[in-house]
């Protein structure tokens, strides 16, 4: 079940006032490019920031995401794209040239759901397709930083990042959000942490090929951008 910052349509509608400027998306747009894709899986989509941007650059663009209340909001700012609520294992039959999880999308799959939804892309490229996500580094320990997050605020609403506990390679946190009209949500959230052999072993055991393991440049050092071919 999708996490409350995603899911409850009140968070879902000032998600991207949270998220801020997009800078991790060039990459993506630049490895769409390189492999000349002309038809991209975003899967966890949520809000469809880059869904649309894929769609401006004239691809065909299928946009999948298990949280309703994201996929609305990604609805309604484009109609180029096909969006789908669901998951990898809910998709029509598709050969795409490109899948994509942006955004850590991967650390969300905390068991063998990651196998599971490896194996569900792998189905969904065309034989040579690629595979495109990031993770972040296990040694570079994120969760010091969520640990000493300062409150933020947009269009009056008031964010507080909390760090629950680190049991690694799972760690959990929470953010509540406060309303102008002085109501609260929260939502927690688990990650799990994969080490790089791990990530590239488990790629290999769902028919992939690891073809390059690039660095985020906007967050430098930090996360691994793996790029992988279907066998």
């Amino acid at each position: 079940m999708p996490d409350a910052i995603f899911a409850d349509p009140r968070l879902a509608r000032i998600y991207d006032q949270f998220d801020g400027p997009r800078d991790d998306l060039s990459l993506y747009l630049e490895i769409a490019a390189g492999v000349g894709a002309r038809s991209v899986l975003d899967l966890g989509c949520g809000t469809g920031s880059f869904a649309t941007l894929l769609a401006d650059a004239g691809l065909t663009v299928f946009g999948v995401d298990p949280a309703l209340a994201s996929l609305e909001i990604a609805r309604a700012k484009d109609a180029r794209v096909r969006w789908i609520h669901g998951d990898a294992t809910s998709l029509p039959p598709l050969q795409v040239d490109l899948a994509t999880m942006t955004g850590n999308v991967a650390q969300v799959f905390l068991g063998d759901d990651w196998e599971t939804v490896l194996r569900a892309v792998h189905d969904a490229l065309r034989p040579g397709g690629y595979l495109v996500f990031e993770t972040r580094r296990p040694e570079r320990r994120a969760w010091e930083d969520w640990s000493r997050a300062e409150p933020r605020v947009r269009g009056g609403v008031r964010e507080q990042l909390e760090l629950l506990g680190v049991n690694l390679p799972f760690v959990s946190f929470r953010h509540t959000y406060r309303f102008p009209d002085g109501s609260m949500i929260a939502s927690e959230s688990t990650l799990r942490f994969r080490s790089r052999p791990e990530i590239e072993q488990s790629l290999g055991r769902c028919g992939f090929e690891v073809v390059d393991v690039r660095d985020a440049p906007d967050r430098p050092g930090k996360e691994h951008v793996f790029v992988a071919m279907r066998k």
